[in-house]
């Protein structure tokens, strides 16, 4: 089975001590390491304001990870685990991989597109008109 990659975004209680979150954090790395998978970034992005009330919170703190693994049950065990975990209010788990291939697929049908159409204007063979106009603007100045 091929890896795949995973963004996980989960937002914890505002009032949540630095170290429950680091303890959460590492609880996730412990899980993703486990089952053969790899934590390739974490980013603390801290505590910032929310577009709308979750669990009466207005402010959360946001913590980004992107994990890559082979096993879809990994994210499932992960996803399990921040929901019973009091000081994370909301999660989110998405599948990078597949938009990635979509885009790598999108780039090599335009590159191939694009290596059929010719290049640059050729001699005669411009648009219709496109040498009228100024053949007929010579003529009205020679008059």
């Amino acid at each position: 089975m091929e890896e795949r990659l995973y963004d996980l975004i989960f937002i914890c209680r505002p009032a949540t001590p630095e170290e429950e979150i680091d303890k959460v954090i590492t609880t996730l790395e412990h899980t993703v390491a486990e089952r053969g998978g790899k934590v390739e970034k974490k980013e603390k992005w801290g505590a910032r304001k929310m577009a709308y009330r979750v669990m009466r919170h207005r402010e959360g703190y946001y913590v980004l990870m992107v994990v890559r693994t082979a096993q879809s049950d990994t994210v499932h065990e992960l996803e399990r685990r921040l929901k019973v975990n009091d000081a994370v209010i909301k999660y989110l788990t998405v599948r990078l991989d597949e938009d990635m291939k979509r885009q790598k697929r999108l780039q090599q049908r335009r590159e191939r597109k694009a290596s059929r159409r010719p290049r640059g204007p050729r001699a005669g063979h411009g648009h219709p008109g496109a040498e009228q106009p100024a053949a007929a603007a010579q003529q009205q100045q020679q008059q």
